[in-house]
């Protein structure tokens, strides 16, 4: 039994690997690194790399869907069951974000989904949005250029520096969330970036 599931969010394959669109897996991979873990191929059924850790005193399940983002819901519902977690709010979800500006992270309990394909699939499979949120903002496309194709690209080398401290940011506000509770990461970091 994990008292937290920590879902982080991108698209699996090498191709995509440190895009935009993955840097909610990229901060669960560095929240493994953090507290000694390994993330791994689970079970089947679960189509996730994932281990359990410890964070403080609570027992953290970290997990990377290896299905295809807006697919998510298939893996985390099924990692919410192994781990026993049916309390959505023991759900933290670490996604990109296209109306924050690059590296700027806030923290959210429920409510919209902003038209994020993979929390629409996450909100249809555990019945429920009233799960956690650590948004890390990687900004609008610019000129014409759809939101699809943005977050499937690569960042330049001055974004990436931004989105590199969203991802540690995004890290420690799971940290506190698993330490001290949702409300206080919202504290925190959410008047940081406002």
């Amino acid at each position: 039994m994990a008292d937290l599931l920590v879902v982080g969010l991108g698209n699996p394959g090498l191709e995509y690997a440190h895009t935009r669109h993955n840097c909610g897996a990229d901060t669960v991979a560095l929240l493994a690194e953090r507290h000694g873990g390994r993330l791994r191929d689970g079970m089947r059924n679960e189509r996730a790399m994932s281990d359990t850790v410890r964070i403080g005193t609570a027992v953290v399940a970290l997990a990377v869907p290896q299905t295809y983002y807006n697919e998510s819901g298939l893996s985390v519902a099924a990692l919410a069951r192994r781990h026993d977690v049916e309390d959505p709010a023991r759900v933290v979800v670490v996604h990109d974000e296209l109306d924050l500006p690059p590296g700027k992270i806030k923290v959210k309990l429920g409510g919209g989904l902003a038209g994020n394909n993979g929390l629409k699939s996450i909100k249809a499979h555990l019945h429920s949005d009233a799960f956690a949120r650590v948004r890390i903002g990687v900004g609008k496309p610019p000129g014409r250029q759809q939101g699809a194709d943005h977050v499937l690209r690569r960042p330049g080398k001055a974004e990436r520096v931004e989105l590199d401290v969203g991802i540690a940011e995004a890290a420690d506000a799971v940290e506190l969330i698993a330490t001290d509770g949702v409300e206080r990461a919202m504290e925190r970091f959410n008047q940081r970036t406002a």
